[in-house]
Order: C-alpha cells, then sequence, then structure tokens
C-alpha cells in the first residue's frame, strides 16, 4: 500500500513544474504566474522549504489554452466584427499607450485636458483650446441633480446631469461630426458645473481641472495640486475599448445621440471593478494612515479573500504607465508626501506575497486622499475624464454600420420543442 502511495506521489510530482516552466508556457514573466495565482486563475504548491512554487503542468496547459481563446476573441472584435479604431492603442509588451499614434503620458505632461480631448476627437491640436458650457443647459442640468437625495453618488449625479442637458439641446439628434463635437464641448463643463461645489472660491470658467477642483474638495489648489488634476484627467480620457466605452459603442452604434452614449458608459463605469475602485484604494489608505503601516491593512485585504486595491492590471506586466507618470507629479506637492508613503508601504507589503505594481487608482487614490477629497472623487475624475474619449468612439462608431454591434448568443438551454409548462 506505502509503495501504491509513493509511486502515486512520485507520478503527481512528475506533473508538476517550476515556476520558470510555467511562465514559459503560459509566455509571460515569473511575477504574472504569482499574479495568476493571487486571482485564483492557478494554483500553486509550496517547495519543500518553501523557497519556491510548484504548479501542475495539466493546469498551466489550460490556462495558456484559455489565454490563446481570449486573445483571439478579445476586445478586438464583437460578434465576430473587428472594432476598428484611430484613437488609442495600448502596447502590453512595453508598458505604454498612444493616443493617435502619440505617446499618451508625453502628451497629458505638456498639453491641458481639454487639449488632449481635441487631439482625441479630431486629431488636431488646439492649443489654448476651452470649453464652455451655455447657461440653459447648466441651469437644467443643476436643477436636475439638485432634487436627488443627498447620499446619492457621484456617478449617479453626472447621469442624471448628462440626461437632464440633453432634454436641454434640441439638436442632440444631429449626429454630423460638427454637432458632436459642439456636444462634446459644452456637455463636458455642464456635467462639472452641475456637481455641488465643495469650495466656493473656485469659478465657473477657466481650465476645467480649475471648475472640478472647486467640486471635489474645500480646500484652495496649490499650482501643483491643479496641475496634477489636469494631468490626470488628460491620463484617464481614454483606455481603448474598456467595459464602459465598449458599452459607448453599441449604444453608438444603434445610433443612439451623443448624450445617451456618453449615459451608457456612465452606467458601467459605477461598477467596482471599473470607475470606483479608485474609491476603494482611498479607503485603503486612510487605513494605512491610521494604522501607521500597511501590513495589518494589507492582510486583511487578503484574509477576506479581496485583492488589494490599486495594484495589478490585466493589460501591464510591469507598473501602469498613467500610475508611474500621475506618482511623479504627486512626489512634487509637499502635501501628498505622506499618502504616497502609505501607497508604497502597500505595494512594497503586497510584493512579499505577489509581486504585482501600482495601477492609476492608486495614484488617484493618493490625489484624492492628499487633496481632502471625499472616497469617490477618484471616481468623480475617472467619469468627467473618460466621458472624452467616449465621445470620441461614439464619432467613431458613427462611421461605421449602423447596429453592427449585435453579436448572436450561443443558446445552452433545453432544445426545442419543449411542452408548456404546467400551471
Amino acid at each position: 500500500m506505502r509503495d501504491q502511495q509513493a509511486a502515486l506521489t512520485r507520478k503527481d510530482d512528475e506533473r508538476r513544474i517550476s515556476t520558470k516552466e510555467a511562465a514559459e508556457l503560459l509566455g509571460v514573466k515569473p511575477e504574472t504566474v504569482y499574479a495568476y495565482v493571487s486571482r485564483g486563475r492557478l494554483s500553486s504548491r509550496s517547495t519543500p522549504g518553501g523557497r519556491g512554487s510548484t504548479f501542475d503542468h495539466a493546469e498551466v496547459e489550460a490556462l495558456a489554452r484559455r489565454n490563446r481563446r481570449d486573445a483571439e476573441g478579445s476586445s478586438s472584435t464583437v460578434g465576430g466584427l473587428p472594432v476598428r479604431t484611430r484613437i488609442t492603442l495600448i502596447d502590453r509588451d512595453q508598458g505604454r499607450y498612444y493616443f493617435r499614434g502619440v505617446d499618451a503620458t508625453e502628451l497629458a505632461a505638456r498639453h491641458s485636458y481639454e487639449e488632449v480631448a481635441e487631439w482625441l476627437w479630431t486629431g488636431v491640436l488646439r492649443p489654448g483650446a476651452a470649453f464652455t458650457a451655455p447657461a440653459a443647459s447648466v441651469e437644467v442640468a443643476r436643477r436636475a441633480v439638485d432634487s436627488l437625495p443627498e447620499h446619492t453618488g457621484p456617478t449617479d449625479r453626472l447621469r442624471v446631469a448628462a440626461i437632464a442637458a440633453a432634454t436641454a439641446d434640441p439638436l442632440r439628434f444631429d449626429l454630423s461630426e460638427e454637432a458632436v463635437l459642439g456636444t462634446a464641448r459644452t456637455l463636458i463643463p455642464t456635467l462639472v458645473a452641475a456637481l455641488p461645489p465643495k469650495w466656493h472660491g473656485g469659478a465657473d470658467d477657466g481650465p476645467l481641472a480649475h471648475r472640478l477642483w472647486a467640486r471635489l474638495s474645500g480646500r484652495e489648489a496649490s499650482e501643483a495640486s491643479l496641475r496634477a488634476l489636469d494631468t490626470a484627467l488628460a491620463l484617464l480620457v481614454d483606455h481603448d475599448l474598456a467595459a464602459s466605452t465598449l458599452a459607448v459603442r453599441v449604444a453608438a452604434s444603434a445610433r443612439a445621440h451623443a448624450y445617451a452614449a456618453v449615459s451608457a458608459g456612465l452606467g458601467v463605469l459605477e461598477g467596482p471593478l471599473h470607475g470606483a475602485a479608485s474609491g476603494l484604494a482611498h479607503r485603503m489608505l486612510l487605513d494605512v494612515l491610521d494604522h501607521g503601516t500597511a501590513a495589518p491593512v494589507v492582510a486583511a485585504e487578503l484574509r477576506a479573500g479581496r485583492r488589494v486595491p490599486g495594484l495589478g492590471h490585466r493589460l501591464y506586466q510591469g507598473e501602469d504607465p498613467r500610475a508611474r507618470a500621475l506618482f511623479a507629479l504627486l512626489e512634487e506637492i509637499p502635501d501628498a508626501a505622506p499618502a504616497l508613503a502609505a501607497a508604497r508601504d502597500v505595494v512594497a507589503t503586497a510584493a512579499r506575497d505577489v509581486p504585482l505594481h501600482a495601477n492609476v487608482d492608486l495614484a488617484l487614490a493618493v490625489l484624492t486622499v492628499s487633496s481632502g477629497m471625499h472616497a469617490s472623487a477618484g471616481e468623480t475624475v475617472f467619469a468627467v475624464a473618460r466621458t472624452a474619449g467616449w465621445i470620441a468612439h461614439t464619432l467613431e462608431e458613427y462611421g461605421e454600420a449602423p447596429l453592427r454591434m449585435r453579436p448572436s448568443g450561443h443558446y445552452v438551454g433545453e432544445r426545442p420543442p419543449q411542452p408548456l409548462p404546467e400551471q
């Protein structure tokens, strides 16, 4: 009997491979293999002495096959149709992303959010571009937002503002490029103006980041803080076919007007795995600052079976380039030092178990925590920023055949004909 068990054990060991071998089979770096383990996509077993891990060869091969299938049927197609885009390219190997072929982080570092939005929409840079909201649009949007319950979240406020602004625009059904661009340049500042102010020293004119700051923080902003917010908006303006952007393109495929397409994006954005993710990172950083160390906070997240907020991104094996750019600006803000140190403590602590890198949600949380903003502020920044990207994708989809975003379901239910159900 013991010989039988020993033989089975040896056979099992023969089916197990090292981290390096698993990485080669999957075509990824070793740290990505550990990331798969942390996300429950792969199981591991510690080697004697605990200095490494082994993996089941068959399980790794199955994951490699799934990854290949996902890559073949990824966001580049919907229902077998290619989603062609000239807007954003994400280079996973280099850990960079581009807006119309231009490095997005460099563009955001040198140009305002409004200028980056114009580049995304038209491929033409408009120095000094400014967005102005019509008084009638702002009035109806504010009235609608002010009627909401006090506890209403930011994305709900923005969605209601977008719908209200649509009702004030009799030309919303004009889907020509010129008309949609006009909508974009007025809708974004209308969304910001409709939000209740936190600081009454702000104005309703000037750069959009300045106007948004007054809706997010009760503190007077420094130039460095305003620059960080403006850059965050520009960095977040688009990120290829994220879930909300795909929803926008589906709406645009059905020829919904731009306000409705943006509303579709806002509906998806509210999920905790998308635009609301920075709020989780914000609360985590506050906990770290209260404890004075990240160790118990990270441990609590892992013990609860949750991912550590603000770490890892499915499109980047290394650090999210948006996080890297924003962290560099936050280092220039003295008030951000404690939250920045807390974020780095989180990354270092989590790396002892699984080597994941910071993503933009963690960097955004550092900005919101250090600026005295509410945990939901990052969600607002994300939504306002991404509205420009949604408009760009809306315009692009209007140039495609209508209703092409209509995949057929793969039916797996009972085969007909079935008898009528009994009452």
